[in-house]
């Protein structure tokens, strides 16, 4: 198994064994571009479970796009998708992979409604989220997912907010988000979603023809997309400045700082490249730097405070 197979695996389960931060790192240095993962012997969706392509500036989108566009937040939890029969609930799936996902249906049964007025078979897609008071809520909601005992899901703090269904039934997805609610689902449009995780705001054509119209890559719908905020810097103190031999054979001048959390990690010593990258920042020992990992593996200076 590739290792960023494995590391996809266990952050889709709740059990990460890297920080979101790196994994994303990873994902974008090496182009891998996988959504979830293959579940043995799972089950089929009824339709593809799509990942949102990511921006992180608004400005990189075209206005007359965004102008088509309806905004929510982009809740922080483990995807899922729920299969009604004629009104009745017959199936809920894990993500898995997009195409095959694990049956939750005797869990999430407690999440939904088991009943809905709506004729012919549909699929409805949403996140299961607990609230952001829980610690590493994500985590704390995808683990629950695969809990074997029934009575310990049903004492997790968890609610279920659908975000789409196909096939569609009406021509705009605010008036889709409304018929869903009126059968007992909360949704992202008309639910109050502020106690809640969120990494972000999903910007979607409105309309069920163009958002269609607009097609799909093999991963990512073109009608919608994520739009990620860049993270902040960690302020911290340059303790001291050591010299290091790489595998070239290239010194170079490694920074040591009072150590700081960033994306669950903690971080004590990050690269300053070279003697003009640590004037051009007017760096000294005990001067206040800011430290970001945005995008990256390895943490970097941004600024000198």
């Amino acid at each position: 198994m590739d290792i960023l197979d494995y590391y996809s695996e266990m952050y889709y389960k709740g059990t990460p064994v890297i920080s979101d931060d790196q994994f994303d790192a990873l994902v974008s240095a090496s182009g891998y571009e996988k959504v979830g993962y293959t579940e043995k012997n799972g089950s089929p969706h009824l339709y593809q479970m799509y990942s949102l392509q990511k921006h992180f500036d608004i400005n990189e989108v075209e206005k007359s796009f965004l102008d088509r566009c309806v905004v929510t937040d982009k809740l922080d939890g483990a995807a899922i998708s729920l299969i009604y029969n004629d009104g009745k609930l017959k199936a809920a799936l894990t993500r898995g992979d997009g195409v095959r996902g694990q049956l939750i249906t005797d869990k999430v049964r407690f999440l939904v409604p088991n009943k809905i007025n709506i004729e012919g078979t549909v699929q409805i897609t949403g996140e299961v989220v607990a609230p952001s008071t829980i610690p590493n809520a994500r985590n704390y909601a995808a683990g629950a997912l695969n809990l074997k005992s029934i009575a310990d899901f049903i004492n997790r703090d968890l609610t279920f907010f659908a975000y789409d269904m196909a096939p569609n039934t009406e021509v705009f997805w605010t008036s889709q988000m409304n018929l869903l609610y009126a059968q007992g689902f909360r949704t992202v449009h008309t639910d109050d979603t502020d106690a809640f995780p969120k990494d972000g705001k999903v910007y979607r054509i409105n309309d069920y023809p163009g958002f269609l119209q607009a097609g799909k890559t093999a991963h990512h719908p073109k009608g919608a997309f994520a739009l990620k905020e860049q993270k902040d810097g960690v302020v911290t103190t340059l303790l001291d400045v050591v010299w290091q031999v790489g595998k070239s054979g290239v010194i170079s001048p490694v920074g040591i700082l009072e150590p700081i959390d960033i994306g669950g990690a903690t971080v004590s010593r990050v690269t300053l490249h070279n003697t003009n990258f640590i004037e051009s920042m007017g760096l000294e020992i005990g001067c206040q730097v800011e430290v970001i990992r945005s995008g990256e593996i390895i943490p970097r200076v941004v600024k000198r405070v």
